[in-house]
């Protein structure tokens, strides 16, 4: 399977009235805690590959989940894909990928509000020590890629967001370019 998404920084509030006006339906809210891990044997910054473990707290309630994410396979989108699958807990899933190696890099933390759209999902982020963006994605088969990425730019566009504009940055990456700066 592989993730679609369009990736854009924008002013929430603005968008979130706008998603209202077109009538999305709010799906929920989240906070994830995302801790990436560089592996031993090969460089993922080089790889453009991820690992992380994933906290995600929702209503009180927090799940956690492994996530490969493989590299980009496109140069239009942060199309890639993806393996992910949930755990009972985080912290022994951590501990287990420092016992074979695998370091922690940096954790990254987003406040996420969730909208379906138009067959798609849109995410409200604010992520902490990066700032503000909107997400659109959907899942497809590899065959599917192209028409998916039309439909979330057409998503962007709906919403008063500029397709030209996404980053195909990652938000870790985003965020350890902040930091060492």
């Amino acid at each position: 399977m592989y993730e679609v998404e369009v990736k854009v920084a924008a002013d929430l509030t603005a968008v979130a009235e706008r998603l209202d006006e077109l009538g999305a339906t709010r799906t929920g809210d989240v906070v994830q805690v995302d801790t990436y891990y560089d592996a031993p044997h090969r460089d993922f910054a080089e790889t453009d590959e991820a690992l992380r473990v994933r906290r995600e707290s929702r209503e009180g309630d927090t799940e956690a989940r492994i996530t490969y994410k493989g590299p980009l396979v496109e140069a239009e989108s942060k199309t890639r894909e993806e393996f992910e699958t949930g755990v009972n807990d985080g912290g022994t899933a951590d501990a287990i990928f420092e016992q074979l190696g695998f370091d922690a890099a940096a954790t990254v933390e987003k406040d996420r509000r969730f909208y379906r759209y138009d067959g798609y999902t849109v995410t409200l982020d604010a992520v902490e020590g990066v700032g503000e963006f909107v997400e659109v994605e959907t899942e497809t088969e590899e065959d599917g890629v192209e028409a998916a990425r039309d439909g979330a730019y057409e998503v962007l566009r709906d919403l008063g967001l500029d397709p030209d504009e996404q980053t195909r940055t990652s938000y870790l990456g985003m965020l350890l370019e902040n930091t060492s700066q």
